[in-house]
């Protein structure tokens, strides 16, 4: 795949997320939030993005350093493959 879409946290609860916002992975901008929100289970800002995957294994992916620009501060971010809020269905199972 050229490409994967990742789940992405900032660390910091107060930055918002709507889209558009730069992707940086190890310090060079890689693509744009594609929409995003607050997540209340989660605490903070959450978005969508496609980030360049071609020739990096999942672990290569999820290893990098990530960033989300917000009106011209960068803020670090959390990467997932799966959803964050409950990627094992628990929640539905209980």
């Amino acid at each position: 795949l050229d490409r994967k879409m990742l789940q992405f946290r900032l660390k910091d609860p107060e930055p918002l997320l709507f889209h558009n916002e730069a992707i940086v992975r190890d310090g060079t901008i890689v693509g744009p939030i594609t929409s995003g929100n607050y997540g209340h289970f989660l605490g903070g800002a959450i978005g969508l993005g496609y980030v360049p995957a071609k020739g990096r294994t999942d672990e290569e992916l999820l290893g990098s350093t990530y960033e989300i620009e917000v009106a011209g501060q960068r803020h670090a971010a959390v990467a997932s493959l799966v959803p964050m809020h409950d990627p094992k269905s628990e929640r539905v199972r209980a």
